[in-house]
């Protein structure tokens, strides 16, 4: 999955009892994991997911915006 291009963020949660990963660029794309390694993993598998189901239902997929420049 070295293709993935938008950003992940990842952070423990207390609740969870795990690393949350969330894709911001893509509604509702989050997966967990009980290291933060699993969570990047999962995450990168969810992502693929997403596109796959947008494209079977026609939907738009965002461009990766990649890293903000601040001048």
């Amino acid at each position: 999955m070295n293709d993935i291009k938008y950003e992940i963020l990842i952070y423990w949660s207390e609740t969870d009892s795990s690393f949350i990963a969330e894709v911001p660029e893509l509604s509702g794309c989050i997966a967990d994991g009980s290291t933060y390694e699993e969570a990047l993993k999962n995450a990168e598998l969810v992502i693929a997911e997403w596109i796959e189901t947008a494209k079977e239902l026609g939907r738009p997929i965002p461009k990766p915006k990649g890293k903000l420049s601040f001048a």
